[in-house]
Order: structure tokens, then sequence, then C-alpha cells
């Protein structure tokens, strides 16, 4: 509680460097929506360069995924050890290098190495922009946090409407991956020019020290389920509408745009809705309304229409489910960098596994293959907050009525 005492009064003469700080961060994580959601629209155009099937390219998601772990887990820690403003626009920089080279990939194998450095680029700055924007504003990040991810999908909202216009340039891929890099390394001179919050590793280290393992673990499964969830429909919905030929290429880059864009309004409108209802409803409405949308999308396959409004539905109801977990998890254990590195990993397990798995089976089977596994994860998502509320509420000292 004395903690909290030191913190409560608001310092005038930072409350400048601190919008900025903020800005910044929300300017970064937009750059991560933009180069995320690029690669579903560009896949089939990936696998035709590099002359390999569908099954082949899938991995390029399991690649960077698994450079997001990597970059989550190991290079976070430099956030406890540099200034967090240069990670950040080192990371930028690579980013922007990663998306550029991917116009001079011809082979799967660069393609693979170049998604890996990507990924841990991307990784390192998820982790660092989660965990910087909690030091800045410490027990009022909540309206933040919410507003971090709704910025996430702003990026990722743009990057498939640049794609598809990019697509009818005659440098097709190559022309959207140059803009979305172009788009990345502008935002990098901004970071460094603004001052870094100070680095806690007296705070983190207290706050891990009777930390129970049980949930954090309870926590990171979660986001992997859901993180597997959401990257497996936006990354495969646009093949998913062209193998079904209920629209063309440019529809279905259209259509995937749908999903971030919907996803981006849900955070908006979430940002108020967290103030007034409980992260348990608020997680239980949103899981619904994707099992509600998925059904849809399920029974009529062969309507543009009812998988549009499907995607939006399902968009809509996914938009919150991250960030009300990590509201979710702060009222009942203490978030440190550590914490946070963990609950990375787990969603970067899960960007790399489901995504890998549809496109394992997205070939050999029928295209709801699709609908099936993000129905039946999410459904063990459901199974795995039942737990996470049940022991929580038993071993936790919750700091607020929920």
């Amino acid at each position: 509680m004395a903690a909290s005492a030191t913190i409560a009064p608001m310092n005038s003469a930072a409350v400048p460097v601190r919008r900025s700080q903020t800005i910044i961060y929300f300017a970064s994580i937009l750059a991560f929506g933009l180069t995320s959601a690029a690669l579903g629209p560009t896949l089939q155009g990936l696998a035709d360069k590099s002359q390999t099937d569908l099954s082949g390219i899938s991995y390029l998601f399991t690649a960077r995924s698994f450079g997001m772990l990597l970059g989550s887990f190991f290079l976070s820690r430099l956030y406890d050890r540099k200034r967090g403003h240069t990670v950040l626009a080192v990371m930028l920089l690579v980013m922007a290098i990663m998306m550029a080279l991917v116009t001079v990939a011809a082979t799967l194998f660069l393609l693979i190495a170049i998604m890996v450095l990507l990924g841990a680029a991307e990784g390192a700055l998820d982790a660092g922009t989660n965990t910087l924007l909690t030091w800045i504003h410490k027990e009022r990040v909540a309206p933040y946090m919410n507003a971090l991810h709704f910025f996430y999908g702003v990026g990722a909202t743009l990057s498939p409407i640049i794609v598809a216009q990019a697509l009818q340039s005659p440098r097709g891929i190559a022309a959207s991956y140059l803009i979305l890099a172009l788009l990345t390394l502008l935002i990098a001179p901004f970071v460094f020019r603004v001052a870094s919050p100070p680095i806690q590793i007296a705070a983190t280290n207290s706050a891990t020290e009777k930390l129970d393992y049980r949930l954090v673990l309870l926590v990171a499964f979660f986001l992997f389920l859901y993180v597997g969830a959401e990257v497996g429909f936006g990354g495969w919905i646009f093949n998913y509408a062209v193998k079904l030929q209920i629209s063309d290429a440019q529809m279905a880059s259209y259509l995937t745009a749908a999903f971030w864009g919907a996803l981006t309004l849900g955070r908006l409108l979430s940002i108020p809705l967290a103030a007034k209802l409980r992260p348990r409803t608020i997680l239980l409405i949103d899981l619904s309304g994707c099992f509600l949308s998925l059904l849809l999308i399920f029974l009529s396959p062969a309507s543009f229409t009812a998988v549009a409004i499907g995607t939006l539905g399902i968009g809509l109801s996914m938009a919150s489910i991250f960030p009300t977990m990590l509201t979710f998890a702060g009222r009942r254990m203490q978030i440190s960098g550590q914490v946070m590195g963990w609950f990375i990993v787990g969603a970067s397990l899960g960007a790399m596994f489901l995504p890998w798995l549809i496109g394992q089976l997205f070939d050999r089977l029928e295209a709801h293959i699709m609908t099936l596994l993000i129905a039946a994860d999410l459904l063990i998502a459901l199974g795995v907050f039942a737990a996470l509320f049940i022991f929580s509420k038993k071993g936790q000292v919750v700091k607020e009525n929920l």
C-alpha cells in the first residue's frame, strides 16, 4: 500500500513527457499491426513466388511466431538493462528491414528466415510497449492498455487495405511490403527523441516474489488459445473465401480488412465498457459472440453476406479479449516485466500453432476445418478461463470486488 501512496499524486511537469511516451507506444504498436496483418492476404502470392503450396507456405506463420517467442522471452529483457526507447526504435528498424527483404526473397527457406527475424523484433516490441506503458501509468493503466490494443487494430485494419490497393500495381506484393516497411521506418526516429521511463528492475523483482505461477501459466495458456484463434482467423479468412469461391482475391483482402476493422472498433468501444463491466462479464460476452459468429459462417459457407457478417461479428467479439484478460490477471496478481514476458510467450506459441495446424489441414480437408478448429480452440479457452477464475478466487487476494 505504501508504494501505491507514493505514486498517487500526479506530477504536472511529467504530464507532457508521459503523453509523448504514450503516443510513441501507440505508434509503435500500430506499426506492429501493419506488419502482422500483411501475411494473410499475401500468402498465396508468396506461395507462388517461392513455388510452394499453401501447406508449405503456412510454415511462415510458424516461423514468425517462433521468432516472436524468442523475441518476447529473450529480447524483452533488454528493457530491464537499456533505455527502453532505444530498444523499441531498434526493433522498428529491424521490422522495416525484414519487410523490405520479403520483396527479394525467392525461396521458402529465405522467407522462413526473414519471418523468424521479423517475429523476434515484433515480439520484443510487443512486450516492450505493454511493459513500458505499465511503468508510466501504473495503477491507472487500464484505459491506456485498451487504447494500446486499439491502435494495434488500426494498423492491422489498414494493412490489408494497403495490400489490396498495391495488388493493382505492376509490382503487386512487392509494392505492399515496401510501403509497409516505409511506414514502419518513419516511426523509429520519433521513438529515439522521447525520453525513456526509468528502468524498474527493483519493482520487477519485488513483484514476483509471492507470485502464484499456476495462475501465470493459466493466463499464458488462455492467451495461447485466444491469439491462436485471432491469428488463425485473420490469417486464413482470405484463403477461406477464395477457396469456397465466394469472392475474388481483392474482395477477400477487404474481408480480411473487415475483420481487423471490427477488431479495432470493438477495442475502441471496450475502453468505456471496461470501466462499467467486470472483466469476467466482458470475457463471457466476448466468447459467446465468437461462438455465434463462427456458427453463422459454418452454417452459410456459400453466402458472402453471411461470411462477412460472421467475420464482423467475430472481430467485434474478439476485440477486447486480450486486454481484458490482462486486466483480469492484473487484479489477481502482481504484473511485472517478467510476468508480461510469459504472457507474450504464451500468445506467441498460440500464434505459431493454430495457424500452422489450419494450414496443414486446409488443402487436405474442406475449408470448413478453419471454423471448426477455431471453435474447438475457443471452447478450450472457455474451460481455461473457468479454471483460472476458480483458482484465483480460492488462492489470490483480489484488489477490488470483482
